[in-house]
């Protein structure tokens, strides 16, 4: 987990109606848990929807530490989301190429981490004042906002709406 210490054990398990955190989808509920005959082996899986877009994703639970699940990050943890949001762009990052800075953003995306995504979105917000996006940054910006928000919701048990004017705040 993001927040843990090192040397702290934490043995996550879910269970139906649980919220969890699955890399470059975000915030969902386990919807079930079931088994599941691959291979020639039974395995069981959670069964994972995205609430942002409803898509479910089967995720094997003996392999769900490699694939990132996670829990919702603490209340506690929030404010040090807010000071990623807060502090200053990484301006050698955004002097680089988009094709770069794409696979760059990726690789965080990819980590699960809240901490990195508010730096991608901060990045962005800041890049977007100083020039007019393309695309592809604009698709990105969306996609990171989402995850940012929806994260943010689930742990301060806020709407939306609520959780964008506190962003927006920082910018």
């Amino acid at each position: 987990m993001e927040f843990q210490k090192a040397n702290e054990e934490v043995e996550m398990q879910f269970y139906p109606g649980d919220l969890a955190v699955y890399p470059a989808h975000g915030v969902g509920r386990i919807e079930a848990i079931e088994s599941r005959s691959v291979g020639g082996e039974t395995q069981d899986f959670y069964i994972l929807k995205i609430l942002e877009n409803s898509m479910v994703i089967m995720i094997p639970i003996k392999s769900m530490e490699v694939v990132g699940l996670r829990n919702v990050i603490k209340k506690k943890d929030i404010g040090k989301v807010y000071e990623v949001m807060k502090g200053e762009s990484d301006d050698k990052i955004c002097r680089q190429p988009w094709n770069r800075r794409q696979r760059y953003y990726m690789d965080k995306i990819r980590t699960g981490s809240l901490l990195e995504v508010a730096e991608i979105f901060r990045d962005l917000v800041h890049l977007k004042e100083r020039k007019v996006l393309s695309f592809g940054e604009r698709k990105l910006l969306d996609n990171v906002r989402g995850l940012l928000v929806k994260e943010l919701c689930a742990a301060k048990e806020k709407d939306e709406k609520t959780v964008i004017s506190e962003i927006e705040t920082f910018f």
